[in-house]
């Protein structure tokens, strides 16, 4: 799976408890402060702010995705945060964060 380790995008997934089990090359890089690859192994609670453990808990709980977009020093992001499943199985949580344009052409197609 090379092409993931090299995406032009973070991927970090958890297990089922909440576990680091994988992060991408770009998302080591971006987390290189708070140790890049060395957070693998440690639990997504510990590295997030009360607000983002209850949504990481709902995920968990309902095996919804939670989707949106935030603006941090000049640069927009889409946040897509899905269960991972087999089946009816909850396996953990895999998170993508793309940088987006500012203004996005949408289209929409039926």
């Amino acid at each position: 799976m090379e092409w993931i380790d090299n995406l032009d995008g973070n991927v970090i997934v958890c297990n089922a408890q909440g576990t680091i089990i994988y992060m991408n090359n770009r998302a080591a890089r971006q987390y290189a402060a708070e140790g890049g690859f060395a957070l693998i192994g440690r639990n997504l609670m510990d590295c997030h702010g009360e607000a983002s453990r209850e949504k990481i808990r709902r995920i968990m709980e309902t095996h919804q995705k939670n989707v949106y977009t935030i603006e941090k020093r000049g640069k927009k992001k889409i946040i897509y945060q899905s269960p991972w499943m087999d089946g009816e199985e909850f396996k953990g949580i895999i998170e993508f964060s793309l940088e987006i344009p500012f203004e996005m052409k949408h289209y929409k197609r039926e």
